[in-house]
Formats: structure tokens, sequence, C-alpha cells
């Protein structure tokens, strides 16, 4: 809780200031279903005066939509042994929490809906959305004190595939819920409906690299701890070694891409980065694409 209020001051500045209003186009998107026509206000979106309705009645007047009304934001950590690794101080794991405490609390701030789902190879948590500063807060706390999953009872199982309810997060959620999932993607096939879960849902993909996941150190012979086998093992940067570290990274970003077709639906940070830094440029980027 105390982290969450550190970072809450950097949240709401950056909403206030750098985001503003736009926020609300960048990270909910437009053309949700439409609710009906109001008046149109100073500062409102221009693109959706209702024309028709404006020549008609003489005032200005614009298109609402349904996602204006109330929107649900949910996020999916997928906790699997991998994202315990880390070449320096930090874990991934614990960059990739900072980084879904962040995104709670911008829908806080933007007074969303927030749930989440923390899943892990041995079953899942699954919080329904709620309003209010207060309860979000407690939720992203909730989520940010879940036990990392066991090392030593992980390693000895033929699978460390998390366990995402995703057909009961299809049945549970409203339709146009911003489904944010973290995770560390590792190179396999989508969910079964993944495809209905896109097309119903708005889905983005966070993932956080380690630097020696972007490159191998290079020139020097070392032990590592690989939490996926439970045990150290020896990196020479021989060129057999740079050449599979290649490899995995290709097969990797190919399906990530996959998962994520759209480039501004998915983000990748490393450890070394400021993980708000990169969030604010995220949703200015997705800005600058919804007014073109």
């Amino acid at each position: 809780m105390a982290l969450l209020r550190r970072l809450e001051w950097r949240v709401r500045h950056a909403v206030e200031t750098v985001l503003s209003g736009e926020y609300r186009s960048a990270f909910r998107g437009r053309g949700m279903e439409f609710d009906q026509v109001v008046k149109y206000e100073f500062g409102d979106d221009v693109r959706d005066i209702d024309w028709n309705v404006t020549a008609r009645l003489g005032d200005p007047y614009r298109k609402k939509f349904i996602e204006e009304r109330e929107v649900s934001l949910l996020i999916v950590f997928e906790d699997s042994p991998s994202l315990q690794f880390g070449s320096a101080a930090l874990s991934k794991r614990e960059a990739l929490l900072e980084l879904a405490g962040l995104v709670m609390l911008l829908g806080a701030v933007n007074r969303d809906r927030v749930g989440f789902v923390h899943a892990t190879p041995a079953g899942n948590l699954f919080r329904q959305p709620v309003r209010g500063r207060g309860p979000i807060l407690h939720a992203a706390a909730t989520l940010l004190g879940q036990p990392a999953p066991e090392l030593s009872t992980f390693s000895t199982l033929p699978s460390t595939v998390s366990n995402i309810p995703w057909r009961l997060l299809y049945r549970a959620m409203p339709k146009h819920t911003i489904l944010v999932w973290l995770g560390d993607f590792p190179a396999r096939p989508a969910p079964d409906g993944w495809a209905m879960l896109q097309r119903r849902y708005n889905t983005m993909g966070f993932r956080v690299d380690d630097p020696w996941e972007r490159a191998l150190p290079a020139g020097e012979t070392f032990a590592a701890y690989d939490p996926l086998a439970g045990r150290l093992v020896t990196l020479d940067g021989s060129a057999a070694q740079q050449a599979a570290h290649a490899q995995w990274r290709a097969t990797r970003e190919a399906a990530w891409a996959a998962l994520f077709p759209d480039r501004r639906s998915r983000l990748v940070v490393t450890t070394q980065e400021d993980r708000f830094d990169a969030l604010v440029k995220f949703f200015r980027a997705r800005m600058a694409a919804a007014t073109r």
C-alpha cells in the first residue's frame, strides 16, 4: 500500500497534464456501442458531433457511447516461475507487478471499474472489478501482495503454464472490457478462444524483459540460476549459445506479435527502464494514432 501511494501522485499528475483528457480515447478507444445523443459541450470530441441532429435542432449535439458511461478494466497477471529471473537487483516479476499497479491506479484516477486475475500454475485468484479510489487501492495491494509460485514445487512439473480462467472471464466481464494481460509470454499457441476475446474486449499485452534476454553478456563465463529448471546453468558466451539465444528470441517475438498483431497494443520494457515513463509513452503513442 505504501508503494502504491508513492506511485499514485505520479499517475494523477500525468493524467492531469501529459495524458490529460485524451486518456479516454487512447485507453478506452472509440467506436463503442451507441448510447444516446447529448448536447455538445466545449472540450468534447468534434468527431462525435451528430450533424443531422445538429442541423435539425440548430444547436450542436454529439453521439454518446456506452464506453463513456462505465468502463471495466481487468488486469490479468500471469505469474509464472520464469518471472523470478533477474540479472540485477530487480526481478522481472517485481517490475511487472509495479507496472500492473500503475495501470490499476490509472483506472482509479479515471473513475473506471478495476479488477484483476492472479494466475499461477497451481490456480488463480479472481477479483471482480470495483469502483472508487479506496477499493481499487485495496485490490491493487492484494495483487501486489500475492506470493510468487514456489520454484521448488514447479521445477519438477512437466508444465509451468499459469491457470488463466479465460472461459470464466469471457462470461463474467461485460463487452468492451479493457483487458491488460501481463506476463512473460513464452513462445506457445494462443489460448483457446483468444480471437473471440479480442473481438469482445479491448486487449493489450505488457511484458518486462531482463537485459540478458535482449543480449547475452559476451566474453565471459559465469553461472546463472534458471527458475524453470531449478538449477544453476553455465553461460560461456559461445557461438552456439549466442545462436540458440537468437533463435529463442526470434521465436518468442513471433509468438508475441501473433498474440497482439497491432503494435500499439503491446508494450515491452526492461527491468532497467522506468516503468511509468514507458507507460506514458505507450499511451501517448496510442493517442497520436487515435487522432490521425
